[in-house]
């Protein structure tokens, strides 16, 4: 049986933090046999804000790597860098000509964004169309996103039902999958908010290319409360709760286990041990990163993802820039 399209977009921050690990990439890694999986850096959905040239360049690169050092098989997926496939900005033009203006005025990323840049450009309006284009141009059946995200897959299919219509049976209508992630990671300062790398407050945030000694630093001067207890309560004690859920998603232990094994230990003692795990993580993924980021090995990945989906999209372009009646 032919195996589901997923399609899966990453913005290129180069910055991944361990509640993004724990809570998004793990479970990436352990669906990967279930779908033919794309998985590609949207490098042009980037610059819808000032980008500097040169950090877009390394961050993209970055973030590849740290994805392939987090577990993501490139025999299972196919990686590629959006821009390096021109068939995405050209299948945008003919559905931005099939999408109107009152649909894009209510995405609700661009009211948001726009009062964040006083003198936004035309692309932030427009790339959910972009967004769109990137979806439809592999006949894609799944687009997993966070709820907040669910509206771009809802006008990729909006757009999608009209243009068959208009023109024809073109594209597969996709299926938002609403990521059921893994477990959230909260700020390890303030556990009831989640962990963010846009945070103030870095102690709060672990990141997947910290110093190991400032990650260590981090857990062990995490909140938690006055109590001395190792129970899971995330109502009454969210701060050893969070620290509970890193040792248990690191270690694949149930909640009674950790509570059975620290039954007779202070928080120093535990906050030692969640500390021990997360650097084996780290240390693991930065090593794989470092052999990754400047090898020949990622260019050939990079390389073979860039053909393979160029001669995918070339083929639906041109359907649906002939079905248009652009041909002699």
């Amino acid at each position: 049986m032919k195996k589901q399209r997923m399609l899966t977009g990453l913005q290129p921050t180069g910055v991944i933090t361990l509640g993004n690990y724990i809570g998004a990439i793990k479970q990436m890694v352990e669906n990967q046999d279930q779908y033919d999986s794309f998985l590609f850096v949207a490098d042009l959905h980037s610059i819808t804000i000032p980008q500097d040239k040169e950090e877009l360049s390394k961050k993209t690169r970055s973030l590849i790597a740290l994805y392939l050092a987090c577990g993501i098989d490139p025999k299972k997926n196919t990686i590629y860098i959006q821009s390096e496939n021109p068939y995405h900005a050209n299948l945008s033009w003919l559905l931005e000509c099939n999408a109107y203006f009152g649909e894009m005025s209510r995405m609700h990323q661009f009211k948001e964004k726009s009062k964040k840049h006083e003198n936004f450009t035309v692309g932030l309006f427009t790339y959910p169309v972009l967004m769109a284009a990137d979806i439809l141009l592999y006949d894609t059946n799944i687009v997993p996103v966070g709820i907040d995200q669910k509206q771009h897959v809802e006008i990729a299919r909006d757009i999608a039902i009209r243009f068959n219509k208009k023109y024809g049976d073109t594209f597969v209508i996709p299926e938002p999958k609403i990521s059921e992630s893994g477990t959230k990671i909260m700020d390890l300062v303030n556990p009831t908010q989640k962990m963010s790398k846009s945070a103030e407050n870095e102690k709060g945030v672990i990141r997947i290319l910290d110093d190991i000694k400032v990650a260590r630093k981090k857990i062990m001067s995490a909140t938690t409360d006055s109590e001395m207890v190792i129970k899971y309560d995330p109502e009454n004690k969210p701060g050893i709760s969070n620290l509970i859920n890193i040792y248990i998603s690191l270690t694949d232990k149930t909640v009674e286990e950790v509570e059975e094994e620290f039954k007779d230990s202070n928080y120093g003692t535990f906050k030692k041990k969640v500390a021990d795990e997360v650097e084996k993580l780290l240390t693991t993924i930065q090593t794989k990163y470092q052999e990754i980021l400047n090898s020949e090995e990622l260019d050939k990945i990079l390389d073979e993802g860039r053909d393979k989906t160029i001669e995918i999209a070339k083929i639906k372009y041109q359907e649906a820039k002939e079905k248009m009646g652009f041909h002699r």
